[in-house]
């Protein structure tokens, strides 16, 4: 766990969700993950934990293959067509999935599955899980 501004020790839940909150902001802002945490800070007073970071600078360099890997376990969908929250949770649990191994793939799902249950729509949390089950079924060690 690490400490916030305030001293107070927070979760690798909380973390993801401060991550999902920069990665989110970027879709739309078009800044570096550098330049949102940085705004964040000063208008929110939101310090990013250095997990956060570390996921959301992940993301933010590895999101081209992480929209490959979407798109192909997409079942009748486009990329353009989901949410920009599903889309964001989406890219943070594959590339834990992927690329942070202390962070086992049940995990990085159910945590995207409970994100998606607080800021996306009804259906968002079950449309995440199959697209994750999906990706988790394609790993090479078929999680």
């Amino acid at each position: 766990m690490n400490d916030n501004s305030k001293g107070k020790k927070i979760t690798r839940h909380e973390e993801r969700e401060q991550a999902f909150i920069l990665l989110f902001e970027q879709i739309f802002q078009k800044n570096s993950i550098d330049i949102i945490a940085e705004d964040a800070k000063d208008a929110r007073d939101l310090i990013a934990g250095k997990y956060a970071l570390k996921l959301a600078h992940g993301v933010e360099e590895k999101m081209e293959e992480l929209d490959e890997i979407i798109e192909k376990n997409l079942k009748g969908w486009k990329k353009d067509r989901i949410s920009k929250v599903a889309l964001t949770v989406l890219r943070m649990a594959i590339y834990e999935m992927l690329y942070v191994k202390t962070v086992p793939v049940s995990v990085a799902i159910n945590e995207a599955v409970e994100l998606s249950k607080e800021y996306a729509t009804k259906g968002d949390s079950s449309f995440v899980n199959g697209v994750l089950g999906s990706v988790a079924k394609s790993l090479p060690d078929g999680e």
